[in-house]
């Protein structure tokens, strides 16, 4: 009989070290990150509320007298709209890195968790159905927020165009109407240039922004498709609003390919716009899913709409919604110098059900989470294409690898597996060359401060879980700081040929008489079968597999996604000083001194400062740290000269599974079924009473509806005794 979560205490102390001991930070240490996370709240509620009121004609008067003060100044209007728009999310970032100093890799599961069981905003879904997917309650905040901003600039700038139209005698309508579409023309465009300022910063990947808030890459993905329809609707306004007040003056050819020497040029607005339509259309889901390639290509025109819109407006207006665009340049130079190093493919395998599986070589400074994203190159399938996978091993599992299971679903995927299974006659020779960028995932393993979770996976879904099984029962076994003791798993599966999945954990080597200390248990639902098949279980007929013999120096490299703190910060830090001062001289020196006035050639200085302070003094701190990470493999591998154990055998060693009686007591296989999560959630709350119950889905978005809504459906009906359900999904589908 189980007993009730309530009736005992936690197994292990959420605070404490490797041995389960106790650690506090000082006081001192306490102090200064209460005191950082103050400043960078402050700091950033009043650069919003200042983007948020600037339409309102006060705050834009005081905004035009701010910078007619600085017009004189050698760095002149750029000047002061850089400190007002973009200094102040680069100190944020100086105090993000400062905070992830302090609180250090030890101090990552300190993390407090509240005794009493309680509704939290970001796990709590509101919506989920329609057109943002599941919604959680600190989400719908933002995206009022965002649109109230829309809708409050858009009536503030058209009343103001309305009274500026009347100051002046215009008799004709047609001669209004000119003038106010392009007056609402260019608030549009301002408008868009605001939800700009934020539309980079979701897709760097690494961003030290991102870590701070624990918010990762594939949830921020999510907001950066929004900002992106978002970004485009206005910008498409307005350039269509200027378009209707050409075509009625009647010289639109001549207007679109203007380009000016002073002022907005008008033909690197144009082609920008349309590089901006192209990556629009095709990131649309239907087209996206019709084509993955033409979507991941068409993307790259990034870097068109970018510099073309440095060149359309200028460096000053530029400089509005440089701080996001400088993140991601600094992202993506930290994962072009990663990508470059080839990976050792430790082991690669198929199983029956038409899943691969690589295990690949990482050095011992890595770090990462059950719950990380890598992505993957196979270059002898494409020098372009980067795919996301998520890990499938625990950073417990060993040192020196890391695995990933991939689903065959596409044309990529195909290529994979049948590469793999036709080289049969090189098992003593790599067969592939990869290179990764990341890990990628949250800075806190949030997995680890429930006691009580359910794990809800569809088809490959089950990935992630393996992760966190394993990590859970290591952490058990060794001691270190862990919550979960009731873990259920419910997994759906189309047919049983996928059930093989399951067997590439072995609980009981890793954790022996685990259920002793943590009480899993495990529900399949096998959805298109009725019944079992001749052979229940879950052995199979041996796969074909293919090894390389491990060499240190060819693993991943550490530099993005969860990387060292110091390291990472010293990169930022370098690459924004190095910004600043290549700015500085450019006006000092250059700009001002010889009068430069031509608009789009001032906003193409200005772009390639950005990337130059990128390269030259954020390159300087990678080529030191590629040095370090040498040093410290070559330390590992004097060290540390055994290879672990799936290097020799595999991680997917098939066994006997009813020599694991624990789990299989605990497993119930259900064909022709999916689960029910009313009955699921009700049985929870009566078994495990009044306590926070975490909730991760990983699999298809109907899946995560599903567990969303039966999760709001239980909130708003559930008895004060019973469980409250904390909703985390894992993408699917980055």
């Amino acid at each position: 009989m189980e007993k009730n979560s309530l009736d005992y205490s936690p197994l292990l102390s959420p605070r404490g070290d490797e041995n389960g001991s106790e650690t506090t930070a000082s006081p001192l240490v306490s102090a200064t990150k209460w005191t950082l996370k103050t400043l960078i709240l402050m700091i950033f509620v009043l650069w919003a509320a200042f983007i948020f009121f600037l339409p309102a004609k006060p705050v834009n008067e005081l905004f035009s007298k701010w910078n007619d003060l600085n017009r004189d100044t050698p760095f002149g209007v750029t000047g002061s709209i850089f400190l007002v728009f973009t200094a102040p999310i680069l100190i944020i970032a100086f105090l993000a890195i400062a905070h992830q100093i302090l609180t250090g890799e030890d101090q990552l599961h300190e993390k407090k968790t509240s005794k009493l069981p309680r509704f939290r905003l970001w796990t709590f879904p509101v919506f989920v159905k329609g057109p943002f997917g599941v919604v959680s309650a600190t989400e719908l905040i933002g995206i009022v927020l965002v649109l109230l901003y829309v809708i409050w600039a858009l009536y503030a700038y058209t009343v103001r165009a309305l009274d500026f139209i009347s100051e002046f005698d215009v008799p004709s309508f047609r001669d209004k109407s000119i003038i106010m579409f392009k007056v609402m023309g260019l608030r549009t465009g301002a408008i868009g240039l605001m939800c700009l300022a934020f539309l980079f910063i979701p897709v760097s990947r690494g961003s030290v922004l991102l870590r701070y808030i624990d918010i990762p890459f594939e949830h921020a993905t999510r907001y950066h498709v929004w900002l992106g329809h978002l970004t485009m609707v206005l910008f498409t306004v307005h350039g269509l609003l200027y378009v209707i007040a050409w075509a009625m003056e009647g010289h639109l050819v001549q207007e679109l390919i203007q380009w000016k020497d002073i002022g907005v040029a008008n033909l690197p607005g144009v082609i920008s716009l349309l590089a901006g339509l192209l990556m629009w259309v095709t990131s649309l889901p239907g087209v996206r899913t019709w084509n993955f390639e033409l979507f991941f290509y068409t993307h790259q025109l990034y870097v068109v709409f970018v510099v073309f819109l440095a060149l359309h407006v200028g460096d000053f207006v530029f400089t509005m919604a440089a701080g996001g665009i400088f993140f991601f340049v600094l992202d993506r130079f930290l994962r072009f110098c990663q990508s470059r190093r080839t990976v050792n493919v430790i082991s690669s395998r198929c199983l029956p059900c038409g899943t691969v599986e690589l295990v690949l070589s990482k050095p011992q400074s890595l770090r990462y989470n059950a719950l990380s994203f890598i992505f993957v190159q196979v270059r002898e399938l494409s020098w372009l294409q980067w795919h996301p996978f998520s890990v499938s091993s625990s950073p417990l599992d060993g040192k020196n690898h890391l695995a990933v299971l991939i689903k065959v679903l596409g044309k990529w995927t195909e290529k994979l597996r049948q590469r793999i299974t036709d080289v049969d006659a090189q098992k003593d020779s790599c067969v592939i060359t990869t290179s990764v960028e990341g890990p990628y995932g949250h800075e806190v393993p949030y997995h680890l401060m429930y006691e009580n979770l359910i794990l809800v996976a569809g088809g490959i879904g089950l990935s992630p879980f393996l992760a966190i099984l394993s990590d859970i029962l290591h952490r058990v076994r060794e001691g270190k700081p862990c919550q979960p003791r009731n873990i259920l798993l419910v997994w759906a599966v189309k047919k049983s040929n996928e059930l093989p999945l399951l067997s590439t954990i072995d609980m009981e080597s890793i954790c022996p008489s685990f259920s002793n200390k943590v009480n899993i248990v495990i529900h399949i639902y096998v959805t298109r079968e009725s019944d079992p098949p001749l052979e229940e279980g879950y052995s199979y007929k041996p796969i074909k597999s293919s090894f390389c013999p491990m060499a240190s120096d060819c693993g991943m490299s550490v530099l993005v996604g969860t990387g060292d703190n110091f390291w990472s910060g010293l990169y930022v830090i370098s690459s924004t000083v190095g910004f600043v001062i290549l700015l500085a001289l450019l006006y000092v020196y250059y700009v001002t001194p010889f009068h430069i006035e031509t608009w789009w050639y001032r906003g193409l200085l200005y772009v390639i400062c950005m990337v130059a302070s990128v390269v030259i003094f954020g390159g300087s701190v990678v080529a030191m740290w590629h040095i370090w990470e040498k040093q410290n493999s070559l330390k590992d591998k004097s060290n540390d000269t055994k290879v672990d154990k799936i290097h020799q055998n595999g991680s997917l060693a098939t066994k006997d599974q009813s020599q694991d009686s624990s789990i299989a007591k605990s497993t119930v296989i259900h064909y022709g079924s999916r689960p029910n999560f009313k009955e699921i959630y009700d049985s929870i709350s009566e078994k495990w009473g009044l306590v926070d119950v975490g909730v991760i889905v990983c699999g298809p978005s109907t899946l995560q509806t599903s567990v969303a809504e039966e999760i709001r459906s239980h909130s708003m009906t559930r008895q004060r005794h019973h469980s409250i359900f904390h909703f985390h999904s894992h993408s699917f589908d980055l």
